[in-house]
């Protein structure tokens, strides 16, 4: 079934500013982008550059004053979503090269804080059974409270707190599979059934690919519940939340304001 997106956001430039957009559904073989359209404000300079890992695509625009930007797509999710507890674990020295980056700590990310309380509450578990346990504790110990972090709290603070938003279960999630030697890494997304609705943060780890021996993949993990794998919208991945905002001004401004709208479309 096919998943509906509207977004829709606004800044003002104080003076001639660079601004890094990443709002698009990426192209992919996980899923296909069925219609979509992008508008926007007038700028002195546009151009499209390959996002982190070649998912998605970056915009990099040159403007002042206010600018808006509207995006709407229809995308079919072809995710396959295997039950996380049942794949197997992938041993460091037989990662791909690409994936070792996710063994390691991040600007929002501190694994290396936490090897004490992995191996203390999770380390007779391995693999996806590991991961399902630390996504179950975060879901059970972590409270979902809008307002309650910024963009300076990192997997640390909201470990510490038990309070955050999306962005910060996802961190939390990352850091601790990275103190369990599991690559990890933030995922943004649009997703139906997020509340309050907006851009949505999951984490994904790296685990065996049980249909093809000695392989592995990356899978969806959301600690807050409210997406569903196999119909979230990949717009982006990153070691945190810094490589994938939507939104990233380099130079004075102020942020307007953001709407995302996300269903799935009924079948005719």
């Amino acid at each position: 079934m096919p998943i509906t997106i509207n977004s829709r956001f606004s800044f003002f430039l104080n003076q001639p500013s660079d601004a890094l957009l990443h709002f698009e559904a990426a192209m992919i073989p996980e899923q296909d982008i069925l219609s979509c359209d992008t508008q926007m404000g007038e700028a002195m300079h546009f151009a499209r550059v390959p996002a982190q890992d070649n998912i998605g695509e970056r915009i990099w625009i040159r403007s002042e004053g206010y600018f808006e930007v509207a995006y709407s797509a229809s995308v079919e999710v072809n995710r396959q979503v295997p039950d996380i507890a049942g794949l197997g674990a992938i041993l460091p020295h037989d990662l791909p090269g690409d994936c070792v980056k996710y063994l390691f700590d991040s600007r929002y990310c501190q694994g290396d804080r936490l090897h004490s309380f992995v191996y203390d509450n999770f380390g007779e578990l391995t693999g996806g059974e590991k991961v399902a346990a630390i996504r179950d504790w975060i879901s059970r110990e972590m409270v979902y409270e809008p307002g309650s972090s910024d963009a300076r709290t990192t997997a640390i603070d909201s470990f510490v707190e038990r309070r955050g938003i999306c962005r910060d279960f996802a961190h939390v999630l990352i850091a601790l599979c990275r103190a369990a030697t599991i690559p990890a890494r933030y995922v943004s997304c649009y997703a139906p059934g997020v509340n309050p609705p907006d851009f949505h943060a999951v984490a994904e780890v790296f685990l065996a690919d049980p249909t093809v021996p000695g392989g592995g993949a990356w899978y969806m993990v959301d600690a807050t519940g409210m997406a569903d794998p196999a119909k979230a919208v990949k717009i982006g991945v990153g070691r945190d939340a810094a490589d994938v905002s939507f939104l990233t001004i380099f130079g004075p401004a102020q942020f307007n304001m953001s709407e995302v709208q996300v269903s799935e479309t009924p079948a005719t």
